[in-house]
């Protein structure tokens, strides 16, 4: 499963979670930084992305449109590039199997 995180997720994310999501990237390393989320949520259509973000848009479009793309939706608050590495490492099985075997659209991670 390819992560990409949303433009509210720092980038320098990316190098740490590589082992347990592959090939993962964040908008902006895309060149899709301040672009709006429906160009965002296109292009995970089209590369098959998940979704990783802190605010309620990609959920809200999937709502209105359906899936693809899924979405990780991490409602923790502001928390440090740690945490959020930690939280991504800690939580990949349980993502994976709302995603991936229950076929969810969303997992949010409080």
């Amino acid at each position: 499963m390819k992560l990409l995180l949303d433009e509210n997720i720092s980038r320098r994310i990316v190098p740490f979670i590589q082992n347990i999501y592959p090939f993962s990237t964040q908008v902006a390393l895309v060149g899709l930084e301040k672009t709006d989320d429906k160009m965002i949520r296109q292009y995970a259509i089209d590369n098959d992305f998940v979704i990783v973000t802190k605010d309620a848009d990609f959920y809200e479009m999937t709502i209105l449109y359906g899936q693809p793309p899924k979405i990780v939706w991490l409602k923790m608050g502001n928390q440090s590039k740690a945490a959020t590495i930690k939280t991504l490492q800690d939580y990949s099985k349980a993502i994976e199997q709302a995603l991936l075997t229950d076929n969810h659209a969303c997992i949010e991670i409080f």
